[in-house]
């Protein structure tokens, strides 16, 4: 599979696949202080050229008449974490599907979040996350001190069922994070185990969102698909829980969901793209639920992890024929409210 597929999205009728962001499986590193931030020397040289790609997607928003956009699902980690999960996708690991995935952008920390920003990416994430106990803590130390030197980062925090994992969201909390990432592929854990009950509950009153890979892609795990989400659902219903990858490859369930429950969001994280549609399409038939979900379907694009430019992404949403005004809310408007971004636009009536 060539590292660029087309830039267009695939025709509704050609055969498709899954995508979601599977992970290392790398060991937690031992506690360290947190990276230093970037020198200003060093920020200077890491903004890209306005190139070809960027020029694109800034196009993209601009006829769009937005500010710019918000991706609700970008990675940023320890350096050395985020190669091993590169690693883990260049040997195609268990949990890639066994689908080559040659990643696009393995630039160094500061280039790509200067690479989001020359995009016109007004907000973006840190989407970490542990496969083991005793990793979350280690891993929130890390990202408070990226938030800290990214202020356009959306501080991102993560959680494990381990004990002690309602202290340490609760001190996340405390500390100002705006999202949780809990990937339960990854993590191999249920959702609804007992030991994350109170983390759901803390977080369901702080009205922190959470960012959850449940669904099955690209390879299912033992607790993966909507039935775990729903029963943390049913025990915490004002969860403000965003699903991955728009559920891939169970996206009606998830649909399901998200009419179910009004805090319920999902994130157009690889879907709809020539490369998952080759394996898991969106049925075409859910279309109209898709559109009838506008306000709360929100940009995710797997940066800098994909398979393909960045503004294959747009292309795609662009692709699905729901209109302008969807485009608006989904690559924009939705997160700005969820995220009290300034210039927010208020909810349709």
């Amino acid at each position: 599979m060539s590292a660029h597929p087309p830039t267009r999205p695939a025709a509704s009728g050609e055969a498709t696949a899954p995508t979601a962001s599977p992970a290392a499986t790398a060991s937690p590193e031992p506690a360290k202080p947190a990276e230093p931030a970037a020198s200003p020397e060093a920020a200077e040289t890491a903004k890209p050229a306005e190139t070809a790609e960027a020029v694109e997607v800034r196009r993209f928003w601009g006829t769009l008449g937005l500010p710019g956009l918000v991706d609700v699902h970008t990675h940023f980690m320890p350096e050395r974490v985020l190669r091993k999960v590169w690693a883990y996708f260049d040997a195609l690991g268990p949990l890639t599907g066994g689908i080559e995935w040659p990643i696009t952008y393995r630039q160094e920390e500061a280039e790509r979040a200067a690479l989001l920003r020359a995009f016109g990416v007004r907000a973006f994430t840190a989407m970490l996350y542990p496969h083991k106990p005793g990793m979350a803590r280690w891993l929130n130390d890390w990202a408070v001190g990226f938030a800290r030197r990214t202020p356009d980062c959306l501080h991102t925090s993560t959680l494990f069922p381990e004990p002690g994992a309602a202290a340490y969201v609760r001190e996340a909390v405390e500390q100002g994070t705006r999202v949780f990432k809990a990937h339960v592929q990854v993590g191999a854990y249920d959702p609804s185990d007992e030991a994350l009950d109170a983390c759901w509950g803390l977080l369901a009153e702080a009205g922190v969102p959470v960012v959850v890979h449940c669904g099955s892609g690209p390879a299912p795990g033992k607790h993966t698909g909507p039935e775990p989400v729903a029963r943390v659902l049913a025990r915490h219903p004002r969860l403000r829980l965003v699903v991955a990858h728009m559920g891939m490859p169970e996206y009606e369930d998830f649909l399901d969901l998200a009419e179910r429950y009004r805090e319920v969001r999902l994130d157009t994280t690889m879907a709809f793209t020539g490369f998952s549609e080759r394996m898991a399409p969106f049925p075409r038939r859910a279309l109209p639920r898709l559109a009838a979900l506008g306000d709360r379907v929100l940009l995710g694009t797997d940066f800098p992890n994909i398979p393909y430019p960045y503004a294959h992404q747009l292309d795609a949403l662009a692709g699905l024929g729901l209109g302008d005004d969807w485009l608006r809310a989904v690559c924009h408007d939705n997160a700005a409210r969820l995220f009290g971004l300034p210039d927010a636009p208020e909810p349709a009536a």
